[in-house]
């Protein structure tokens, strides 16, 4: 490229649209600068050539095609699935995500099904469906309910999504919050927030554990939650021993990705009572196969990977879209920048 045209592409960027985003979402982006071109196309056809930035769910499958690509901003909060493409080798081009647009829906999906979990609705539902009331006598012993207020959270990940549960958990239950994150010594975060939600500053945890003190945290939680994004270090991080570390009473629950937690070893924690429940929301296959170890407990909550819809998702990653375009043309720092080195 000559330099006249390269410092044109600096200064009037293209930028193209493979999600199919409407006339409505487009406008907003095309409103940010008079100086950005803004295209859609669906990705079997784009013509990436003369794209400077590309927002996508389906990432070209080589770069070829693709020569002037500076920024990309991918549809999805987690990464993992890209290791092995081009475009995540190539750190040259800047790769952003759209992490914490649905923090706070996940974050309610897991106190939802804490608090299921806790006063017994399974169990509820199960006598509903018999057509039966249960017999006084049993009533005590079947539906007295676990208690939430004040307990102690064990929050595995703290980003955007362990944040916002830590809010939720602290200002509502008043629970004592232990994060564990790769370095608890940074316990401010610079990613997406919606306004009003999360742990931007770090303020609600009450103690910090790096993944060398997760036996800790693990014995002292009543509730442990899997937040963290699925990398190297994260890929089987709970597994027979560190559920032997949990208490009896305690309940997990999976957020996060489904291969951070040894399934098999969960369900047999669970057949044995060695943990007192589970729910899950993410599966290390998708869909899980037939005969999976987890649908034969009768103490878990199982979901198909729902904890994250949101009918306002596409309306919210295109203002974080845009916010992100007005920070690439001021030159300030992107929102919710991949870092290689560290998976997400």
């Amino acid at each position: 490229m000559r330099s006249r045209d390269r410092d044109r592409a600096a200064t009037t960027p293209n930028v193209l649209v493979t999600m199919r985003f409407g006339e409505a979402q487009l406008d907003r982006l095309r409103r940010v600068s008079p100086r950005l071109t803004v295209t859609r196309d669906d990705p079997e056809s784009a013509d990436y050539a003369r794209a400077d930035i590309l927002y996508a769910v389906t990432l070209p499958p080589d770069l070829s095609g693709a020569p002037p690509l500076k920024w990309v901003q991918v549809h999805m909060a987690g990464v993992n699935g890209l290791y092995d493409h081009p475009i995540y080798a190539n750190g040259a081009i800047a790769l952003t995500t759209t992490s914490g647009v649905h923090a706070a829906t996940v974050a309610e999906y897991a106190i939802t099904v804490l608090l299921s979990l806790a006063h017994r609705v399974p169990r509820m539902v199960e006598w509903q469906a018999r057509g039966v009331w249960p017999p006084d006598a049993q009533r005590w012993p079947l539906f007295v309910p676990t208690e939430v207020r004040g307990a102690t959270l064990g929050i595995i990940g703290y980003g955007s999504i362990g944040r916002e549960l830590a809010r939720i958990a602290k200002t509502a239950f008043a629970m004592t919050v232990l994060a564990c994150k790769r370095d608890p010594t940074r316990r401010a975060d610079s990613g997406y927030c919606l306004p009003g939600t999360g742990d931007p500053e770090g303020v609600f945890p009450d103690e910090w554990f790096s993944p060398e003190r997760l036996a800790e945290l693990l014995a002292r939680s009543d509730i442990v939650v899997m937040c963290a994004p699925l990398t190297r270090e994260t890929h089987g991080m709970i597994g027979e021993r560190e559920l032997s570390m949990m208490k009896p009473s305690a309940y997990l629950i999976n957020v996060g990705r489904g291969s951070s937690i040894d399934e098999a070893a969960l369900a047999r924690a669970l057949a044995d009572k060695r943990i007192a429940a589970a729910a899950v929301d993410v599966f290390a296959q998708e869909p899980p196969p037939a005969g999976h170890p987890l649908y034969a407990v009768d103490n878990a909550i199982l979901s198909p990977h729902v904890s994250g819809f949101v009918a306002s998702y596409d309306e919210k990653c295109c203002e974080l879209f845009a916010e992100n375009l007005r920070r690439y043309l001021d030159g300030a720092p992107l929102l919710n920048l991949v870092d290689r080195a560290k998976g997400y």
